[in-house]
């Protein structure tokens, strides 16, 4: 419901005024919250609505969530939150900034940033890249695994409350916006998908999946400020849509990036946040939770063209509709299958395995298991820190093995499919990881690439942060190795640094059937 207030209203054009300020004003609107621009500051209004979802409809529900807003999102943004401000009236009647009058509005106060590093902009200019939206990735990651434990949320009655209000929501854009047979036949789609998964999601909850999230983390709540990637804008008016399992968190940040067309980066995003984060039992879940964010965006989306000036209105109902039929396709069936990449260091196993991901398996397709990754889990270490020689010890490496295909065999039966990039130069090992996808019962795939040491060690010798401890001297040592009999097709990887990921990616996505971009 959306009421007229008019002391909002007096509110609002206060805060519009420049001389308020002593700076001009620029604002910016939602269908849930205004905010003004105005010199090295921000201000955000939370508008006087009740909607399924949101009350903001009282001054003291303002006054709470602007302060929870504050709290929760200094989390991520600490130097973006400055606090909460009131609006006063003076005895004669004027409004003022935390005068000494009575409050009749609360802002929630910011550090202004330029408009130019949202997530959202970055993206429409076309320089949003795989580092920063794995840098947003492992941010997530972080904040999952600080957030607090929430048992009281989450699980199957979580999931099949938010149908419900998703139903209430839709209600009123039906027919303008949407169809009733198609808001019907996806609301019964997820329904048979909450059904088969409800076991899954209640353990994750009893198992501490279950936290006080960021809840709204689509590209519009991400800022490159003082060169990191920063969640903000968290959900502070409801635990219910907050207090999450932590994969429906993330799988906000992987439906926005897919549904604008940037599959690599969600792809991107799914891995970095996988090595960070330890949360490949729930994968299963993953097309559900991608379609109920897609949900979130449609019915969201018709609420603002409702708001909106009849020059963009329609403009918004077909974006919203786009969401709708994003979320019936990420309910689409997709066979999972393992796709191995083997070869010696330098060869440009990752930058293949990472390249053919986004085309593998349902969205945002493969999870890549790399052995140079997991060999620092299981040791203990941070991606980046090199290891000693004894890290790399037979012993060690046969469990790094044995860990790739444990990780395989889950993500698969859990409907993922999944590239295993290691070397691979034992027959054994290859064996072991063919036999993962028979067990399975999945297609396996595998290519071997080859390139010659005069290539492989300046390659290595020229890496930059990257998780591999490989050095031209191991290039020289592993140019010795009896790979024994190879029957995995040989792509040879010859080109240049900055053509491998696309002469070598083509040619091995020949062959593994997969069209990529």
């Amino acid at each position: 419901m959306v009421t007229r207030d008019a002391v909002q209203d007096e509110v609002i054009e206060f805060l519009s005024d420049p001389r308020t300020h002593g700076a001009p004003v620029e604002r910016i609107g939602t269908h849930c919250s205004i905010v003004f621009l105005a010199g090295e500051r921000a201000f955000k209004l939370k508008r006087a609505i009740r909607l399924p979802y949101l009350d903001y409809s009282t001054l003291a529900l303002r006054r709470a969530l602007c302060a929870a807003e504050v709290a929760l999102n200094r989390r991520t943004a600490p130097a973006l939150y400055e606090g909460t401000v009131a609006v006063t009236r003076a005895p004669d009647g004027r409004l003022a900034l935390d005068g000494a009058g009575e409050p009749v509005e609360y802002l929630v106060a910011m550090r202004r940033f330029p408009g130019g590093a949202l997530f959202e902009t970055l993206a429409r200019a076309g320089r949003l890249d795989s580092a920063l939206v794995e840098d947003a990735a492992r941010a997530t990651a972080r904040l999952h695994t600080c957030a607090e434990i929430r048992r009281d949320h989450g699980g199957r009655a979580a999931l099949s409350w938010l149908l419900d209000t998703n139903a209430a929501a839709f209600a009123p854009a039906i027919p303008e916006v949407f169809a009733l047979k198609d808001v019907a036949e996806l609301g019964r789609l997820q329904r048979a998908e909450l059904a088969r998964h409800a076991a899954l999601l209640d353990a994750r909850r009893e198992d501490g999946r279950v936290r006080r999230c960021h809840g709204d983390l689509h590209l519009r709540n991400i800022v490159l400020l003082d060169g990191r990637a920063t969640p903000f804008d968290g959900i502070e008016f409801d635990d219910r849509l907050a207090c999450i399992d932590v994969l429906y968190d993330l799988a906000f940040l992987l439906m926005d990036l897919a549904h604008r067309g940037l599959d690599r980066l969600a792809n991107a995003a799914f891995n970095a946040y996988l090595e960070e984060a330890d949360e490949a039992g729930g994968l299963a879940l993953l097309p559900l939770f991608l379609s109920l964010r897609a949900t979130v965006r449609a019915h969201v989306g018709a609420a603002a063209a409702a708001l909106a000036p009849a020059a963009d209105a329609e403009g918004q109902r077909a974006a919203a509709r786009a969401y709708l039929g994003r979320a019936r396709t990420c309910l689409d069936p997709v066979p999972a299958k393992l796709v191995a990449v083997g070869g010696l260091s330098g060869t440009g196993k990752t930058t293949l395995a990472r390249a053919i991901a986004p085309a593998i398996g349902p969205p945002p397709g493969a999870l890549v298991l790399r052995s140079d990754v997991l060999r620092k889990r299981l040791m203990g270490a941070q991606a980046l820190e090199r290891l000693p020689a004894h890290a790399y010890g037979s012993e060690t490496t046969r469990r790094v093995y044995a860990e790739i295909g444990a990780r395989a065999a889950l993500a698969l039966g859990a409907g993922r499919a999944v590239i295993a990039d290691a070397v691979f130069a034992r027959p054994e090992e290859r064996a072991a990881i063919a036999a993962i996808a028979a067990h399975v019962g999945v297609k396996f795939q595998a290519v071997w690439l080859e390139a010659p040491l005069a290539l492989r060690g300046p390659r290595l010798d020229q890496r930059r942060n990257d998780a591999s401890d490989a050095t031209a001297e191991i290039a020289r040592l592993q140019d010795g190795y009896d790979i024994g009999a190879m029957d995995w097709p040989r792509v040879p990887a010859t080109s240049g640094p900055g053509a491998v990921a696309v002469a070598v990616a083509v040619a091995a996505a020949r062959l593994l059937g997969l069209s990529i971009k």
